[in-house]
């Protein structure tokens, strides 16, 4: 009777919830946890979970959560018993829904966890439970590896741009099982991207695996779920691997080969029980066989030279990774040792996005056919290609319709025995809108050509359309290209010549990207790179990565080459900073927290009378970069406007870390770093400021935007020196843009920050030279390196100038953060001060950390609508642009008048869906 009473009481506790749940304003979604759906093989031993409510009534206001309970098992059946052996959090009293971290027993490698979460509404009624959600941990401990790395023992000659020599290497493993297994996950690092297979069947929908990483120093390894996949009798795990970035120089070390290498390891269990032991370990060695695939590297996979991909037609062979194909003339593979560290990709595999049909096919008269793709993109294509028996058929790419190939980028396809050959690619991607093809006898159907871009499989966060056709261009070539470029878990400067992550042009992309895509998991990954390539230099070109001073950076990572400057090292104190306003992670904070303090004592090394002195090579000293006609103006490194740019920078660089010091608590760094910054601005202030016309050194866009983000100017001439930057904007320049990738990047910052919405729109509606509209007026499909047209050697798809993606939702839409609070639970909605003439409706979606806000606001005869929805757990402002609030008609009661600030008026509301309307002010 007892044990009934038990039961009975159980069965009570795990109904409640789903009973209640039906009365509860708020309902539960996006469970993520390390920024990610469902991840599996992570190695981070206290993950955060996340959620965002929704609201189960439209058109109710005011939802919030007033505590939570998490719920954590070892198998998914345990959870729907109301069993949490792994941790049961109890009711929190707390309004967080993000970054909570877990707090049960100690995690235990190669398991999986499954979670679910109730809330507490604002009426203290309690939701339904989550769906079930879960991640698995990978191999926490490198004694936990007990599979050795192999390869071919071939190398490649470095001088032979063919590469034939060095074709992307098969392995194999075949192996009985007594009955088809009930878990088994396999992780697989390479050195040099990878495909699993088993059993004949590729494994996961990633391509291009794993994402990027320093290679002289790490290896991240993916977890693959190959459960489905095995069988009972024989088996066949099997490995492709692709050359890449096992040649580049920065990775060369005398541990390993110039050549790919792989290390895999997979337990099978018979039971998914916790605690249940594995009964076979799958693990490469030795003992694999190995043998070339017909696919090769076409380059050196160095800047300029990366190539492409050749596929011999002859040699394919369907059954390589199955247990029925004979393996007898394959050699065996041979062990390494390269001390690497080994830990888990934590951030989304690349994927095939979206889908590019060719829109014309020309025929020239040298017999040549010319490809037109529609876009300038950076991916993958498949070509159906017929002609004679062992004919060559060449594709090259270009981004320019007068050149048949630009950077080297080309593909190439040996056609077999029956004068057929399907080319796609596999471990390369290539970059182009035109693809040359040479060798073909027929012209080739539209249907037989297919591209798709590449890109990283975060989630998109947003949405934007406007009444004007130039900005919604410009928003959808800014994604266009965000998306062309973030590939690998890092953001490239250009697909075709360098890919290299500059800092530099991550401050042109970062907050773009954070107002458009979930990118949690991504930039945190590419903050791992700048912790790895930490004291190496970078512009030694006889030795990329030698060792330097332990706070330098290099000014990309994860892949050290490239010029740069301050702002380009700075980006590890900016990034994880902005990672903080928008996402409130704290652990961001705290992981780099001595990345920062090394490179601000870097900079500390070099400075004299509280001024930074120029430093370095001829490429490490770069200020802004690439603004109007910068190639004929060269680099500046040495001239007064550079070194006063690159100090205000660094005063920017220490307020910012004075903030994260004080998040921290580590007030004896913020008081530091605030001192030195005061005293820094005092010493460029007296040098550079020009008291005739309230300018810095040469009066620049740039150094004027760096000034007043730095608090260099003293607060009673901080406003003639925003008027100084107007004038310089609108008359100096007559409304066009003149600044490059930092200075450009920092300006939209700043005038964002002070609501200058009308300065940011004049230099993105200008049609002529320099600006993004001249870009569309040329026939651009995607944004080029420099402003210019027609320099040969720049790429026209690159990140230089995409900047202003970020302020079509935290301007033009009016989704701001007025403080530097954590995420969005209290934000603001101010629509821009922009006149009719310019713009008449705006419409946006914003999936912050908190929920779905959306914003369209539009005029109609002389009256202003604004649409806001505010997600539950969360509060806003509004601004209303005109300062009478008894003039204005809210929808609901629930929005209170505040008072006016700036020529708006000020409303507070909680969570639910407002429409305001009035006459303007402006």
């Amino acid at each position: 009777m007892i044990l009934n009473l038990q039961r009975i009481s159980i069965w009570l506790a795990m109904l409640l919830p789903f009973y209640v749940g039906a009365q509860s304003s708020v309902r539960i979604d996006r469970m993520r946890c390390e920024y990610l759906l469902n991840p599996e093989g992570i190695d981070e031993r206290l993950p955060r979970l996340s959620w965002v409510l929704q609201a189960n009534d439209p058109k109710a206001f005011g939802q919030r959560q007033r505590a939570y309970r998490i719920m954590v098992a070892e198998s998914e059946k345990a959870l729907t018993d109301g069993i949490a052996a792994a941790w049961d959090s109890g009711w929190i009293n707390s309004d967080q829904t993000n970054q909570i971290q877990y707090r049960g027993k100690a995690l235990e490698s190669d398991r999986t966890y499954f979670w679910k979460v109730c809330v507490k509404d604002e009426n203290q009624k309690i939701s339904a439970w989550s769906k079930v959600a879960h991640w698995s941990t990978g191999l926490f401990n490198r004694q936990d590896w007990t599979a050795k790395w192999i390869g071919t023992g071939d190398l490649k000659d470095q001088k032979n741009q063919d590469a034939k020599n060095l074709p992307d290497p098969w392995f194999r493993k075949t192996f009985d099982l007594k009955k088809k297994p009930v878990r088994a996950m396999i992780f697989v690092a390479s050195v040099g991207y990878h495909n699993l297979y088993v059993n004949g069947e590729k494994v996961g929908n990633g391509v291009l695996a794993p994402s990027v990483s320093d290679h002289s120093k790490r290896a991240r390894y993916v977890a693959y779920d190959i459960s489905a996949q095995l069988k009972s009798g024989s088996n066949t795990v099997a490995l492709w691997l692709g050359t890449s970035w096992s040649l580049f120089s920065s990775y060369r070390t005398s541990d390993k080969p110039l050549a790919p290498i792989v290390i895999a390891q997979a337990d099978i269990y018979d039971s998914n029980q916790p605690g249940a032991m594995p009964y076979l370990r799958i693990q490469t060695d030795k003992s694999w066989k190995t043998a070339p695939s017909p696919n090769s590297l076409i380059g050196r996979w160095e800047t300029g030279q990366m190539g492409g991909e050749l596929w011999e037609a002859d040699k394919e062979n369907k059954k390589w990774n199955l247990s029925e194909y004979e393996v007898s003339d394959w050699k065996q593979a041979l062990e390494y040792q390269p001390r690497l560290m080994l830990t888990a990709q934590m951030v989304e595999p690349n994927r095939l996005a979206r889908h590019l049909k060719p829109v014309s096919i020309e025929t020239r008269a040298d017999g040549v056919y010319r490809v037109d793709m529609g876009m300038n993109f950076a991916g993958w294509t498949k070509i159906k290609l017929s002609g004679e028996p062992g004919q060559r058929i060449d594709m090259l790419f270009s981004e320019r319709e007068g050149q048949d190939m630009t950077f080297n980028i080309r593909n190439a396809c040996i056609l077999g025995k029956d004068g057929k050959g399907t080319f796609e690619n596999r471990f390369n991607y290539s970059s182009g809108r035109w693809i040359t093809i040479k060798g073909l006898k027929e012209k080739p159907k539209l249907s037989d050509i297919e591209g798709w871009v590449v890109t990283t499989a975060y989630e998109s966060a947003a949405t934007f359309s406007s009444s004007d056709s130039l900005q919604n261009w410009i928003y959808e070539k800014t994604r266009w290209n965000f998306e062309n470029l973030s590939l690998g878990g890092y953001v490239v400067d250009c697909p075709q010549r360098e890919r290299l992550g500059y800092g530099g042009d991550a401050h042109a992309t970062s907050e773009t990207g954070m107002f458009n895509y979930q990118l949690g998991a991504f930039y945190t990954s590419w903050m791992e790179d700048w912790r790895d390539v930490q004291g190496t230099k970078s512009m030694d070109e006889l030795n990329y990565g030698g060792h330097a001073d332990e706070g330098i950076l290099p000014h990309t990572a994860p892949t050290y080459q490239g010029g740069g400057g301050p702002a380009w090292g700075g980006i590890v104190v900016v990034l994880p900073w902005l990672m903080y306003q928008q996402e409130g992670d704290e652990r961001v904070l705290e992981k780099n927290f001595n990345l920062i303090k090394k490179w601000l004592a870097f900079l500390d090394s070099h400075t004299k009378d509280n001024l930074m002195q120029r430093f370095g090579g001829p490429w490490d000293f770069l200020g802004d970069w690439l603004w109007p006609n910068a190639t004929a103006e060269g680099m500046n490194n040495d001239k007064p406007e550079n070194i006063c740019f690159n100090n205000a920078y660094r005063v920017y660089n220490l307020r910012t870390a004075a903030k994260i010091a004080r998040v921290l608590k580590h007030e004896e760094d913020a008081k530091q770093w605030e001192n030195q910054a005061d005293a820094a601005a005092k010493a460029i202030q007296a040098k550079y400021f020009n008291p005739s016309d309230e300018s810095y050194a040469d009066g620049s866009m740039g150094n004027l935007a760096v000034a007043l983000l730095a608090e260099i100017p003293p607060p009673p001439l901080r406003e003639a020196v925003m008027k100084r930057l107007e004038k310089e904007i609108l008359v100096n320049r007559k409304g066009h843009i003149h600044a490059g990738i930092t200075g450009g990047a920092l300006l939209f910052k700043l005038l964002r920050n002070e609501g200058r919405d009308d300065l940011i729109y004049s230099m993105t509606s200008q049609t002529s030279y320099p600006g993004w509209g001249y870009m569309k007026a040329n026939g651009a499909t995607s944004l080029w390196e420099m402003w210019e047209k027609d320099l040969a050697g720049h790429s026209m798809l690159h990140s230089s100038f995409l900047y202003p993606g970020a302020w079509y939702i935290n301007g033009m839409s009016g989704i701001r953060k007025e403080t530097e609070s954590k995420g969005f639970k209290e934000f603001v909605v101010r629509p821009p001060l922009l006149k009719a003439a310019q713009l008449t409706w705006s419409k946006a979606g914003y999936e912050s950390n908190v929920g779905t806000i959306k914003t369209e606001w539009r005029r109609e005869k002389g009256q202003l609508f604004l649409k806001v929805v505010v997600p539950p757990n969360s509060s806003a402002t509004i601004y209303f642009p005109a300062e009478d609030a008894s003039k204005i008609k809210c929808s609901s009661s629930w929005a209170k008048a505040v008072g006016t600030k700036n020529g708006y008026s000020l409303f507070k509301v909680p969570a639910g869906a407002y429409t305001f309307s009035g006459k303007e002010s402006i």
